[in-house]
């Protein structure tokens, strides 16, 4: 009976020192799957740095754009040649070009280039003052956007150039005419770029933010604005495009000397004097600055918030 007695506990303590031995393994082994499984996905998520050669980045970002520049003028060309409209009426890309070489050669075409850039960004600067606190205003205040957002929207569809001739009655042949336009035209896609952006805002963010104390203006800056950021980005970028917009529908109805010659008024010079490789060369002009002030300042801008809310990934 008594080793009977004794080898009964010494049984159970070895089955209880088992079970327990057990237990934990299963424990440890659940938790290196875990691990491992968040390893494997943070692996999934992380791209190795890869050092990019000077080729690829040429083969990828400037063969594409620079293939479908030549088949535009290749096309160009043969639409020229073909007869398909008079010389006078359908010049060739190097008509075209010779009348940008000689406004280069006469020392002209910085001048209109820059009359036009300066306005324009002048136009968007006060835009951007102007849009930015009234579209918080309509976006965080229930009254003002029943009130104002559906003439928001209204007048981002109106066109720009029907302001024109409003503009030139109330301020006559002034540069008062033109920024008037500008702001009219591009005010609106600012506003309603920031209103989309903070409506895109997750309602846990405002929360966390009146939780550590963000409320009133430090709200707005360290909460509300960066949250709406990609939207915000998004309004200005349409917003300088439609000032761009505004600025030559401005340009090119409102002519005048006293004004100065941008880049609108050179079009409608050129038109008058039925110079239509004039007219080609200043509507490819424009086409440019609006697509190097896009390059240059836009997309870098918004590739940056993008990858640093990881929506993007550096390559």
């Amino acid at each position: 009976m008594a080793s009977t007695e004794t080898g009964v506990p010494g049984a159970s303590g070895a089955s209880g020192a088992s079970g327990g031995n057990l237990s934990t393994d299963t424990k440890v082994s659940k938790d290196d799957h875990l691990a491992g499984l968040e390893a494997g996905l943070d692996a999934l998520e992380t791209r190795a740095e890869e050092r990019v050669s000077l080729g690829s980045v040429l083969l990828s970002k400037l063969v594409p754009p620079l293939v479908a520049v030549v088949l535009v003028i290749t096309g160009w060309q043969f639409a020229a040649v073909s007869g398909i409209k008079p010389d006078y009426v359908l010049p060739g890309p190097l008509d075209v070009w010779h009348s940008i070489e000689r406004m280069w050669l006469e020392g002209t075409l910085i001048g209109y280039i820059w009359t036009s850039v300066s306005r324009g960004a002048l136009g968007f600067i006060v835009s951007v003052a102007i849009g930015t606190p009234l579209g918080l205003l309509v976006a965080r205040v229930k009254v003002v956007r029943a009130a104002i957002g559906p003439i928001l929207s209204g007048l981002q569809s109106l066109p720009s150039v029907a302001w024109v001739p409003a503009a030139i009655i109330w301020f006559g042949l002034t540069d008062a005419t033109i920024y008037a336009v500008v702001l009219l035209g591009a005010v609106p896609s600012i506003a309603n770029g920031l209103v989309a952006g903070v409506d895109q805002i997750p309602p846990l963010y405002l929360r966390a933010g009146r939780t550590i104390g963000a409320t009133g203006v430090n709200g707005i800056r360290h909460v509300l604005l960066p949250a709406a950021l990609p939207g915000y980005l998004a309004g200005l970028k349409q917003g300088w495009a439609f000032s761009w917009r505004s600025l030559m529908a401005a340009e090119l109805i409102a002519s005048s000397p006293d004004l100065g010659t941008g880049l609108g008024q050179l079009m409608e010079n050129f038109r008058t004097y039925s110079d239509m490789s004039g007219v080609l060369a200043t509507i490819i002009l424009i086409l440019i600055v609006g697509i190097g002030i896009d390059l240059l300042f836009f997309s870098p801008l918004e590739r940056r918030v993008l990858r640093s809310r990881g929506l993007l990934v550096r390559s």
